[in-house]
């Protein structure tokens, strides 16, 4: 356990259109946690270590709660092409490649390293339907000192010869994998079940998968009404499910215990709204994915508005980059396009609360995470912004903007994930 305190200024978000910033004081973590933010250091805390980030503008760690970790090679390729036909000639025959233990070490190593030098403290990803490859993407995950679910991807139809499974196989595999990562005891990464996808999904699979749940108590990520082509695909599919969400959730895979993640949510009609806020699904809104491969704009204001749980998303390689600076960005910019273009009774999102998306919206599917507040995980990113030209004559609040839309790894100067220092 750390405990220790830090000088600087901070800037979080405790609710969505509220951005708190105190300049030029003192956080205190205690056991990892926050205990408070102070104007002194408070006698009791006097012997603790001093950490001086004074100068620095220090915000809670970003969550990324999409992003698929075998896709890092190809990011920004075949960004003219949509979904399915993206999938099919680049992001198969790329992912097939992680059967090669060498090419998934090489491939998860640069993902990692890169990960780790940028913004983001906690991720939720997909690997690839490859037991051992995914072993290998927790194993350097873990070493990083980032926190992490990760999960081996599931596909047993609709699927290339070169990648995909018998159903019987996929369970099996899936079953090994996790009592396999269980025999490893991380600390900081742990399993989610990965279905890719309805159309890559048998009911057998789902099935399947739902029994595996039940029996480890384990979260699901997988992807929802991302594009039209898509969606049609579904209901062809599962001419049965009133929507696509009901094609998860007659499975039981829709729900708030365990936890699920669906990632995109573009194109949802009013009764998939309705079942994702009932079931407490998170929306991992992924928007620059949903601009390059062209599957649209999703309508996150609404979202909000319903009370969904929403949290932001790289989407790489759909996303070109693993930055979630760059994700506030792209959140921000979509939401505009869509109140321009398709329907202005929803406002676009504010600074605060594309930030908020990035930390406590996202961060609470992992606890009490993404925020200073008391009791809160210390999840931080140091940021040294005096490259950022003019920046010093700029207010904290416009200050945290320019990073936003400015800022790169080189800004980092250091990173706590759950008190621990790991940059």
């Amino acid at each position: 356990m750390n405990s220790f305190v830090m000088e600087g200024t901070f800037v979080f978000t405790p609710k969505k259109d509220e951005f708190v910033i105190r300049e030029d004081s003192f956080i205190v973590v205690m056991n990892n946690k926050v205990v408070g933010i102070f104007d002194e250091v408070p006698s009791e805390y006097s012997s603790l270590k001093i950490i001086n980030n004074k100068g620095n503008i220090i915000i809670p760690g970003l969550i990324d709660l999409h992003v698929h970790a075998s896709q890092y090679k190809f990011r920004g390729s075949g960004m003219d092409l949509e979904l399915l036909d993206w999938l099919n000639t680049y992001t198969f025959p790329e992912e097939s490649k992680f059967k090669d233990a060498s090419y998934a070490k090489k491939i998860y190593s640069a993902f990692v390293d890169e990960l780790k030098l940028g913004p983001t403290t906690r991720a939720c990803m997909f690997a690839t339907l490859h037991k051992d490859a995914t072993l290998i993407l927790m194993d350097l995950l873990e070493a990083s000192g980032l926190e992490s679910y990760v999960g081996k991807i599931n596909m047993d139809r609709n699927s290339p010869d070169y990648l995909v499974e018998t159903t019987q196989q996929s369970l099996n595999e899936t079953r090994n994998w996790i009592l396999e990562a269980l025999k490893r005891n991380y600390k900081n990464t742990k399993c989610i079940l990965t279905p890719r996808f309805t159309p890559s999904c048998s009911d057998e699979l789902m099935s399947g998968l739902k029994e595996i749940q039940d029996d480890y108590g384990i979260p699901l990520q997988s992807h929802l009404s991302e594009n039209k082509k898509e969606i049609e695909w579904v209901k062809e599919l599962e001419p049965w499910a009133d929507n696509y969400g009901e094609a998860y959730n007659q499975f039981g895979l829709m729900g708030d215990c365990p936890k699920t993640i669906m990632a995109h949510c573009v194109s949802c009609p009013e009764d998939e709204v309705s079942l994702l806020k009932e079931k407490g699904v998170y929306v991992a809104h992924s928007p620059e994915s949903n601009i390059n491969i062209s599957s649209g704009i999703a309508p996150i204001r609404k979202y909000l508005d319903k009370g969904l749980n929403v949290g932001l998303s790289t989407d790489m390689s759909g996303g070109s980059s693993p930055s979630m600076f760059r994700a506030i960005q792209f959140s921000i910019q979509a939401s505009k396009l869509y109140w321009r273009l398709v329907d202005k009774s929803y406002s676009s999102l504010s600074t605060s609360e594309a930030f908020y998306l990035a930390t406590k919206g996202g961060g609470s599917f992992f606890g009490k995470v993404g925020s200073f507040e008391e009791g809160f995980e210390f999840d931080a990113v140091v940021i040294d912004d005096s490259t950022i030209p003019f920046s010093s004559e700029f207010s904290v609040l416009n200050r945290v903007e320019k990073v936003i839309y400015l800022a790169d790894n080189s800004n980092i100067k250091e990173k706590y994930v759950n008190g621990r220092s790991v940059l």
